[in-house]
């Protein structure tokens, strides 16, 4: 019986550690484009950032979200934690953190509520990429910027929200 030779062994552990990197995030350092689903909480990722919805709340992050070679990442947004029944629209400022172990997403969002003098920490939630996201009784955005102008949204303006809620 043969043994593998050195430089094989090697190779064999640089192909094994090249395609974890890939699994863990296919879009190289930042969250995949696309719709992440899961149970009351969505994530809508695009070019300009991310739009995501814990529950009857939504948020929005400005830019690509850096994914770290372990999977983790850690980035500002603003949140909403009034937008059900009726939208107030505040914005709180936030942090989204988690991690990518694709095609699975854990994320949580700490909000600053500035205006109770309190942290809200909403999550941990769990979505998968592709996977539609199916909300309890409050609307989830079907497109980025689909709610009211505000700044937790990436692409603000849309006269009327595009709703989709479980029934």
């Amino acid at each position: 019986m043969r043994t593998l030779q050195p430089q094989a062994t090697l190779m064999v552990l640089a192909l094994v550690f090249i395609a974890r990197c890939e699994l863990l995030s296919p879009a190289g350092n930042t969250l995949q484009k696309g719709t992440w689903g899961g149970d009351d909480a969505g994530v809508i990722v695009t070019d300009s950032g991310a739009h995501l919805h814990v529950g009857c709340t939504y948020g929005g992050v400005e830019g690509a979200i850096a994914i770290q070679s372990d999977g983790r990442f850690d980035v500002a947004e603003t949140h909403n934690i009034t937008a059900h029944p009726v939208d107030r629209g505040i914005y709180l400022p936030a942090r989204l953190s988690g991690r990518l172990n694709f095609p699975m997403l854990e994320f949580t969002v700490t909000v600053n509520d500035t205006v109770n003098h309190q942290t809200v920490v909403l999550g941990p939630k769990t979505v998968r990429f592709g996977k539609e996201p199916t909300m309890g009784p409050c609307p989830i955005c079907r497109v980025p910027g689909d709610r009211m102008s505000g700044p937790g949204t990436p692409n603000p303006g849309s006269a009327r929200p595009a709703l989709r809620a479980r029934s």
